[in-house]
């Protein structure tokens, strides 16, 4: 085994807690951006989601150009992998692949939190930016205006 050269080693990026935007929702649950693509040159994208008790989450959905990966850290997440639900726990992990339907949510009456990994890297935080100026702005969104906006951000719904 040969171990790259000075020339070609890369340089390692450090981020403070401080230092990672986080969005609130006015659902109670929040996100934050730990590791976007703009820092992992594309390569994967990590955030951080917090989910408030009985915060529901998305439907059944896709993606077509990334993977999607769930790793519980508290709480208890509904997980949808395709076929069913699971009530998933701290230490519990969801690998989703391209075009892998899956969703998730929270029925309990506790928060719960996770870390949602994409690989590879799509700018997934701009699509989250963009839920939240939808309902706090109070707009809302046709069934077309609401498949136009997924479909900018490679999101299908599994119908």
């Amino acid at each position: 085994m040969s171990y790259p050269t000075e020339a070609q080693r890369g340089t390692a990026r450090y981020r403070a807690a401080a230092d990672v935007e986080q969005i609130n929702f006015k659902s109670g649950a929040s996100t934050r951006f730990v590791a976007p693509g703009s820092v992992t040159h594309g390569q994967f994208g990590l955030f951080e989601w917090n989910l408030s008790e009985n915060g529901g989450g998305p439907d059944p959905h896709f993606h077509k150009t990334f993977s999607e990966s769930f790793y519980v850290m508290s709480g208890t997440v509904g997980l949808f992998d395709g076929d069913r639900w699971v009530s998933a726990r701290p230490g519990d992990f969801l690998y989703v692949p391209q075009n892998g339907v899956h969703a998730f949510r929270n029925d309990a009456d506790s928060p719960a939190s996770m870390l949602i990994l994409f690989a590879p890297a799509p700018p997934r935080e701009k699509y989250f930016r963009e839920l939240a100026e939808v309902a706090e702005s109070g707009r809302a969104l046709s069934y077309d205006e609401w498949t136009e906006l997924f479909a900018r951000h490679d999101q299908f719904r599994a119908e």
